[in-house]
């Protein structure tokens, strides 16, 4: 069995082969982006969806379904290159960054898990899913994760850059699976989702990791009260601020707006894409109503 399951995308523009060939790897194609999109519905839907399951659903869980949701209808942006062809995942797979404590050296460090096919998934098993698994990574418990990282402290500083292009080069680009030598199977999936929020920040853009072999990247900021312009009258509203960095050879404007209309369309209106609350509604609609 491959490393991936992919198959090899059917036709491909000139405009997508210059660019491939324009830049060597996702060390300088990246173009940034920035989203910011009101966020009163989703901050209720939260809310609600705590009370009606009991599941701590957070803005990272539904920013990861948002996206794996665009990146189904956007088979582009669900790819990655071999051998400068690109190709088109058979999956979606969400990598969502985690912040943990390094078991020896006590000094904070960025992991994170993968959690695949989460375009299929309810709201409910994607927290499900993803509690599981970080409870793991933040107490050292997940196996592939403990020896990748023991191994990698092992190896001299020198070697860093010819190991992590070895890998990459083996896993990626020849697709194979190592799985069987302690190397988890495609361990960064489609798209990376991390939460800057969490440090209080608004903004921020991050930069894609060529090892990864992920040509998108998001950031999500904190959710906050923001002057907003309502039926042309100035209000107070909460706002979300997403940014994105994203890999040119693979993906341009287009692909772009066409992500950024889904994530728009599912975070703004949560009630009505997200999981069904019986009985829930926003506090504008009920407002609305009253």
């Amino acid at each position: 069995m491959p490393n991936v399951e992919l198959e090899p995308k059917p036709r491909v523009s000139a405009f997508r082969r210059i660019a491939i060939g324009t830049w060597r790897d996702a060390y300088d194609p990246q173009v940034y982006g920035a989203l910011e999109l009101r966020a009163d519905a989703l901050s209720d839907y939260i809310e609600d969806f705590r009370r009606v399951t009991g599941k701590r659903l957070t803005v990272t869980h539904l920013v990861g379904k948002a996206v794996a949701v665009a990146l189904a209808q956007v088979r582009d942006a669900n790819s990655m290159l071999r051998f400068n062809k690109p190709y088109w995942r058979k999956r979606v797979g969400v990598f969502f960054s985690v912040a943990m404590q390094d078991p020896h050296t006590k000094e904070t460090d960025l992991s994170g898990l993968r959690v695949f096919d989460v375009d299929k998934m309810s709201l409910g098993e994607l927290v499900g899913a993803f509690e599981e698994q970080v409870e793991k990574v933040r107490t050292n418990k997940d196996p592939s994760l403990e020896k990748t990282r023991s191994s990698f402290s092992m190896v001299p500083y020198p070697l860093l850059n010819v190991m992590l292009d070895t890998i990459k080069h083996l896993t990626y680009t020849l697709n194979l699976d190592l799985s069987r030598f302690g190397m988890p199977r495609d361990p960064f999936g489609s798209v990376i989702v991390t939460n800057i929020g969490s440090l209080g920040l608004d903004e921020a853009y991050a930069p894609l990791m060529p090892y990864s072999k992920v040509p998108l990247l998001i950031a999500v900021g904190a959710v906050k009260q923001a002057p907003v312009v309502e039926d042309g009258k100035l209000a107070v509203g909460r706002i979300l601020r997403i940014q994105a960095t994203f890999d040119h050879r693979l993906l341009d404007g287009k692909h772009a707006s066409k992500l950024a209309g889904v994530l728009t369309d599912w975070l703004e209106h949560p009630y009505e894409r997200f999981d069904p609350l019986p009985e829930a509604r926003s506090r504008a609609t009920r407002a609305a109503v009253r």
